[in-house]
């Protein structure tokens, strides 16, 4: 059934994870230190995020929604790879079927791909916001934003689809152990007999149009960016807001692309295979740990969000306590 869905190339129908080779007998502690360390970290400060951005009506703009789209797309992408590599390092559940494998490769990479047009996004919005601010709520009104959605969800969308689409008519005949801890495109594609040429252009093609374009576009923008507010007769207050804000959005970008760019690398650098299965997984868990900081950290509004929905909860917890007597009855 599963050759038959995939053209009757296939002659592996599942494959093992080679995850750390050299850190067997310390997998636990790798798992505690790293994998769950870094996940907890993310989900914690991802839906903080997203609970704050939600419940406070100023933030409710642009801005601070791509936010909120970006953590919820980082809790997903980390989500796709951790319980596989976790059942695999804790119990060696390290099987994992050729349609799992070519599903779990398209969410990692559609998720990772639409990371990088939500940056572009956000370089954007911060463009229209300092260089058009007259023209801002004309320019980034509801459907506008619905549009760059939907923008960024056909692209990563269709260019996934088709990636995984040659993957899945490889014709896998000899060893099906992926040198990683999840399924990677080139870590499969390495392990295809026959010509791969097709796919390895493929997979650059897909580095060359997101990271090839989105990374010009967005230095292109915050380039102008700079040069108007140097140029404007703002105080030193707003210019200072101005350098902040796209100071952490730049940030944030400058951790995804770089930690994207060695991932990418690695492959092609004589390093140990422990060492290519950390840059991959830390190419997918470190943006999106580290995201959720340096907004919370760096962006005053959601630091003064948080600390509101924190005197809300604290001001109903003190009130639930005063109507209650000390004989367990409501005072009236």
């Amino acid at each position: 059934m599963l050759e038959a869905s995939l053209g009757g190339n296939s002659s592996h129908s599942s494959f093992l994870f080679g995850g750390f080779p050299a850190l067997q007998h310390h997998q636990r502690l790798l798992v505690l230190v790293l994998l769950i360390g870094c996940y907890v970290t993310l989900l914690l400060g991802n839906c903080a995020l997203l609970l704050v951005i939600g419940s406070v009506a100023s933030l409710h703009s642009p801005m601070y929604l791509l936010i909120a789209s970006l953590c919820a797309v980082d809790i997903l992408v980390g989500t796709t790879i951790f319980p596989t590599t976790l059942l695999s390092l804790l119990f060696n559940w390290d099987r994992i079927s050729l349609t799992g494998c070519l599903t779990q490769m398209f969410f990692t990479h559609f998720l990772s791909s639409l990371e990088s047009t939500l940056l572009l996004a956000m370089a954007l919005d911060r463009y229209v916001a300092i260089c058009l601010p007259l023209r801002y709520n004309k320019i980034m009104n509801a459907s506008v934003s619905a549009k760059l959605l939907l923008f960024a969800l056909f692209r990563s969308g269709s260019v996934m689809g088709t990636l995984v689409g040659l993957a899945g008519s490889l014709w896998f005949c000899d060893s099906n152990t992926i040198r990683h801890c999840y399924c990677d495109h080139m870590a499969l594609v390495s392990l295809a007999c026959g010509d791969t040429e097709r796919n390895r252009a493929a997979g650059l093609a897909v580095i060359i149009f997101f990271v090839g374009v989105d990374t010009p576009v967005i230095f292109f923008s915050y380039v102008k960016i700079l040069s108007v507010v140097l140029r404007a007769s703002a105080s030193g207050e707003d210019r200072w807001k101005a350098f902040h804000t796209c100071g952490t959005h730049l940030m944030v970008m400058t951790c995804f692309y770089l930690v994207g760019s060695v991932s990418f690398l690695s492959p092609n650098i004589n390093f140990p295979p422990d060492a290519h299965t950390f840059m991959g997984l830390m190419y997918i868990l470190l943006p999106a740990t580290i995201n959720p900081i340096i907004y919370g950290v760096r962006t005053k509004e959601i630091r003064n969000g948080f600390l509101k929905i924190f005197k809300v909860r604290a001001k109903k917890l003190k009130s639930m306590k005063v109507k209650v007597s000390p004989a367990g009855k409501g005072k009236t």
